[in-house]
């Protein structure tokens, strides 16, 4: 089955959802193939798994890693509900995705368009296409919302 982008967003979501059930900070992340197949979908896990770098991309990456018997996710794409921590773009770099697809911005802690902004250095072998802003609004409100029942 062929999943169009907001699709794969809409699984991202799901995943989002799944993990602020589990407690866990609610992004969730799917990676799908050039035919639009989902091969792996996760949400965060730091928590639960007590590893800071149980992150939903790095758990989607490392499943499609496993589940296309390679290191190098050529012709395919993240989609994830928050913009990329530094150490998720490294990651993202080196299993060279074709393209990175994300909700909501963090201005905070983002590492692709704000702060480290690890796309843009020379020491990068490789930068996948950049799409922002997909179901921003979706992705910034299931944050919040978290965030804000954790300060009641």
């Amino acid at each position: 089955m062929v999943f169009p982008p907001s699709k794969a967003m809409a699984l991202a979501l799901d995943a989002a959802r799944a993990a602020a059930a589990r407690g866990e900070v609610p992004v969730g992340a799917v990676i799908s193939d050039a035919a639009g197949q989902i091969i792996a979908a996760a949400g965060n896990r730091t928590r639960e798994l007590h590893d800071p770098t149980a992150h939903a991309e790095l758990l989607a990456i490392r499943a499609a890693g496993a589940a296309l018997g390679s290191e190098r996710l050529i012709g395919c794409t993240l989609t994830v509900t928050l913009e990329p921590c530094a150490m998720c773009a490294a990651a993202i770099a080196a299993a060279r995705l074709d393209r990175l697809v994300y909700g909501a911005a963090d201005p905070k802690s983002g590492g692709v368009e704000a702060g480290a902004r690890i796309f843009s250095h020379a020491q990068t072998h490789h930068r996948p296409e950049l799409i922002s802003g997909v179901a921003e609004a979706e992705c910034a409100a299931l944050l919040k919302d978290f965030f804000a029942a954790r300060r009641d």
